[in-house]
């Protein structure tokens, strides 16, 4: 298993997950908030949608769809109120 930390919140998945599946896991699926507010969630699977970006490692506008988990891995979502 993988654990990383999604919004101060422990989470462990398969080897192989990507991030954006991760935080589907740890049951949001929320990753980011539009610039007029609204919660948004990947879209594309693919990184051309753009909505799936995330704060990883202190790094802003990472794509979740794209990174795979590795273990220890910081993630910030636009749901938690902090930088994404």
């Amino acid at each position: 298993m993988t654990t990383l930390t999604i919004n101060a919140r422990l989470v462990s998945v398969a080897p192989g997950v990507t991030v954006a599946a991760a935080i589907a896991i740890a049951g949001s699926g929320v990753t980011r908030r539009s610039v007029g507010g609204e919660l948004r969630a990947p879209l594309c699977g693919m990184g051309v949608c753009q909505e799936c970006r995330v704060t990883i490692n202190g790094r802003m506008h990472q794509l979740a769809c794209q990174t795979l988990c590795r273990d220890g891995m910081q993630v910030v979502t636009g749901d938690s109120g902090a930088g994404a």
